[in-house]
């Protein structure tokens, strides 16, 4: 009986040692079976880096005339239509007014009136100098004489000036085109009265072979741009269009309003534009790009962020290879998939640009450097650029 429990003690003894073994023999493959997950990580260095915000401008001709009439008349023809391109002197309407031409009848008619009685007095004069010097009529009478001879010189003289008026109001019944460019609309048609003071212009005519962009600054970019010195005269300047293409021809800050809105808050610029295609139209809507170069600049694609309670976040690799999240101040920049760093990073910090979802602070990485010229979201392309406006 003794000799049973003492089998069964030492049985109990070798099963736990047993187990021990096979537990501590577990562990040890469950790290050997371990591994360090690999992250691509990218070295921030500084870089000079262009930005660009974004105004919506509005497009005007540097020639945009309006056309009126200088006189009354109705409509007799129209000799254009909407869109059409004319060039400088061109008819353009043509007004009926008989007013006008009866002036210009009766101013004539005066003209042979009148110079038939200069003629008139000029052969009194000539009758009485024979006379006079005879002493058979006074010197009075001579005088009297040419001195109607020049009163009719003078009646003469106006009444080719009133030939000359009544012929120039009769020119604007011919409407023609002060300079060359694009008719606009029409409206008045066939028949209608027009006179100096109707409301509406008969049309417009746009000169386009250059424009003008107008757009508006506040007083915080505008002290931004003009500390920079990217707000001159002369400072070169982008236009986006409608359909998201830029134009192809870049253009230049002409002026810049000397001072502040006080309605708005905000100083108005004009940019101007070569457009020898004509693509630019008066009325157009356009964005003007205005660039801003930031230098010493740290960028890191978007993708390797993300926000917390309002706050921009990223990862780095700390001295021990282990993951560590930190806050960072971040710019967008022109590409719309990176971000300039502003504060919270230091160059040749290592920011963990992948699988950003599957990391935590203190988690122990393989990382592997990638450089920023492999990275898509690094590729700097001003044609795609976006408003860099807003600082998060």
């Amino acid at each position: 009986m003794k000799t049973r429990k003492i089998n069964v003690y030492s049985w109990s003894i070798g099963l736990c040692i047993s187990l021990l073994f096979m537990s501590c023999g577990n562990k040890t493959e469950a790290n050997k079976n371990e591994t360090v997950a690999t992250y691509k990580v990218l070295k921030v260095t500084p870089q000079t880096i262009d930005l660009y915000r974004d105004f919506p401008v509005s497009i005007e001709g540097i020639e945009n005339i309006e056309i009126r009439p200088k006189i009354e008349g109705f409509i007799e023809k129209v000799l254009v239509d909407e869109g059409e391109y004319v060039e400088k002197g061109q008819l353009l309407f043509v007004l009926t007014a008989p007013e006008y031409e009866q002036e210009v009848l009766s101013a004539k008619a005066a003209i042979s009136s009148a110079k038939s009685e200069v003629s008139t007095a000029q052969l009194d004069v000539e009758k009485a100098k024979p006379l006079v010097e005879r002493d058979i009529i006074s010197s009075f009478e001579l005088t009297s004489a040419e001195n109607v001879v020049k009163a009719k010189e003078a009646a003469l003289e106006q009444a080719q000036t009133n030939l000359a008026n009544a012929q120039t109001n009769l020119s604007y019944t011919h409407i023609t085109a002060p300079v060359s460019g694009y008719i606009g609309s029409l409206p008045y048609k066939l028949g209608s009265l027009v006179s100096s003071s109707t409301t509406d212009a008969l049309t417009t005519v746009s000169n386009v072979k250059k424009v003008y962009a107008y757009f508006s600054i506040n007083e915080k970019i505008y002290l931004e741009f003009l500390k920079s010195g990217q707000l001159t005269n002369g400072a070169e300047v982008s236009l986006l269009l409608a359909d998201y293409t830029t134009f192809d021809h870049k253009g230049k800050i002409q002026t810049v309003s000397g001072q502040v809105d006080e309605n708005t808050g905000s100083f108005n610029v004009r940019a101007i534009f070569d457009n020898p295609d004509d693509l630019l139209r008066t009325g157009n809507s356009a964005t003007i790009k205005l660039p801003r170069t930031v230098k010493d600049a740290l960028l890191i694609p978007q993708s390797a962020t993300y926000e917390l309670q309002g706050g921009v976040y990223t990862y780095i690799v700390d001295d021990e290879s282990k993951a560590k999240a930190i806050k960072i101040n971040v710019t967008p920049s022109t590409s719309g998939q990176a971000y300039i760093v502003t504060d919270g990073l230091k160059a040749n910090d290592q920011v963990i640009v992948e699988g950003i979802n599957t990391l935590s602070t203190g988690m122990k990485i393989n990382p592997t450097e990638v450089k920023a010229s492999n990275i898509e979201a690094l590729q700097v392309n001003p044609e795609t650029a976006t408003n860099t406006s807003e600082t998060k």
